[in-house]
């Protein structure tokens, strides 16, 4: 059993339990309990944190745990009504006002209820995470002299200068800031690149977070439709002459949510358009870890055909470790470096030094390269597994991309088939996806699906989620299946 699920069912039972000590009782020892339920001690000492945390549970050095004395004062219920008017007035005078909505965000990162197929997920599935690699890289990370010091505020020189290594292209360790994920990265370069009110171009769908974070800024996210190469250079450049904008955001590499690669052609034609503009394209390279075993070879991030600074690159480590690695890049050439760093260190100061170390261990040792490996390998017959069950069981939902990239799948309902009904009958099946809405900054073209495959347990469990999903069409069709779609034949 996974270490997780033994804490949490120790501390449901022990919780259980308290009854049966008087306020300031002791509990059994640490190794009764680990006796008594056959768990390590150091799930005892978790479960027994975490009723500490929740106020049921004190622990005296040398003398054991204790039951909590109960809390008798009641909570003061205040009125705050008053922050209706606050907040509303803020946004009076605003060209374009703030919208913080994070619901397409929480959509992917809201854990499902047990025993609910988990296919919104957007990291992944612990046995596909390098868990021991990072626990080692951490312990000697802990090791090392300083590094609970102080790092440089714009991140450790070694760290830097791997991440201009991974980008190529002649980018230094100098044009690199450290940044705590890639979320972090592409707020620091919205704000620094455009100011409130001004329109910022994104392609169509795209990625909800980064949707989020230009709405929070006061900006004004314009749609720039996609097919299966990528952004439009043709729609591109007339946005940019009907908006005026300086900044366009793109993911050229397994776009999210449709998995396209930009085409070589259109990588020149996106550079030059934007170059012509004025304006700045913000690469979001946040997939090339995460490439499929049965891929042709990557071209190179946008950066590295870019020697006039007009794109300002994001990566990270987080998708294709854990969501707890934290540990992203923001590349830039020219002035706008210092706009980029002024920002990030407002913002947050720096990078933890010891996750910076950590993640410096792990990419410097022989289990990274072994890592990515097995998770490219794993990718692939999980992206087969859920292409092929979802041709069988459910022809209906168009699937007309079949990236060799990411962790995903973006499908197309049929008119007859409403999203927001498919979603409930999803969940009332056993089954949770992401909606295809809050991809979309404009009306959309038609209901869609984001179907994750990295975030569930294995080909069993992707298997069981598309039949759940068939349940809840057929709840909706009458068990039709919802008709017939085309689906790629490339697996």
């Amino acid at each position: 059993m996974h270490e997780r699920s033994s804490v949490a069912e120790l501390a449901k039972s022990l919780r259980a339990e308290l009854d049966r000590y008087s306020p300031g009782g002791k509990l059994p020892s640490s190794r009764a309990l680990v006796e008594r339920y056959r768990v390590s001690p150091v799930t005892v000492t978790r479960a027994l944190a975490q009723l500490v945390a929740e106020g049921l549970v004190v622990t005296r050095p040398g003398a054991g745990a204790f039951r909590a004395e109960p809390r008798h004062a009641a909570p003061v219920t205040g009125d705050t009504s008053w922050q209706e008017v606050a907040l509303s007035a803020d946004t009076a005078t605003e060209l374009v006002p703030r919208s913080v909505d994070a619901s397409g965000v929480l959509a992917t990162l809201a854990a499902p209820p047990p025993g609910v197929v988990e296919f919104n997920g957007g990291y992944l599935h612990p046995s596909l995470q390098p868990e021991r690699a990072l626990a080692a890289a951490l312990a000697r990370a802990g090791r090392r002299p300083g590094a609970w010091g102080r790092p440089p505020t714009d991140g450790l020189p070694e760290l830097r200068a791997w991440f201009a290594r991974e980008i190529g292209g002649g980018v230094t360790a100098a044009e690199v800031l450290i940044t705590a994920g890639g979320q972090s990265a592409l707020t620091t370069a919205l704000r620094a690149l455009a100011p409130p009110g001004a329109p910022v171009l994104v392609e169509s769908p795209t990625y909800p977070g980064m949707l989020a974070v230009a709405r929070a800024s006061g900006l004004r996210p314009v749609p720039v439709p996609t097919d299966a190469d990528g952004i439009r250079p043709d729609l591109l450049e007339a946005a940019f002459r009907a908006t005026g904008a300086r900044v366009v955001v793109c993911q050229p590499l397994f776009q999210n949510p449709t998995g396209a690669v930009l085409a070589p052609e259109r990588r020149r034609e996106v550079l030059r358009i934007a170059r012509a503009a004025g304006a700045f394209v913000v690469e979001d390279d946040f997939a090339r870890r995460l490439v499929h075993e049965d891929a042709v070879p990557l071209p190179p991030p946008l950066a590295a055909d870019d020697p006039d600074g007009v794109v300002v690159h994001v990566c990270s480590l987080t998708k294709p470790t854990s969501a707890s690695l934290r540990v992203g890049a923001l590349a830039a050439r020219g002035p706008v470096m210092e706009r980029l760093r002024a920002i990030q260190v407002v913002d947050s100061f720096f990078v933890p030094r010891p996750l910076q170390e950590a993640a410096l261990e792990l990419v410097g040792s022989p289990a990274w390269p072994r890592h990515l490996r097995a998770v490219s390998q794993e990718l692939k017959n999980r992206r087969t597994v859920m292409t092929g069950a979802l041709a069988l069981h459910l022809p209906s939902l168009a699937l007309p991309h079949v990236p060799s990239g990411g962790y995903h799948l973006w499908l197309r309902l049929p008119d007859a088939l409403p999203e927001a009904s498919l979603l409930a009958a999803a969940l009332r099946a056993g089954v949770v996806a992401a909606p295809g809405r809050p991809y979309f900054c404009a009306e959309p073209p038609a209901g869609h699906l984001r179907l994750s495959f990295a975030g569930v347990a294995g080909p069993t469990e992707i298997a069981e989620g598309v039949l759940r999903l068939r349940t809840a069409v057929d709840e909706l069709t009458g068990g039709t299946g919802g008709g017939r779609a085309e689906h790629p034949a490339s697996d």
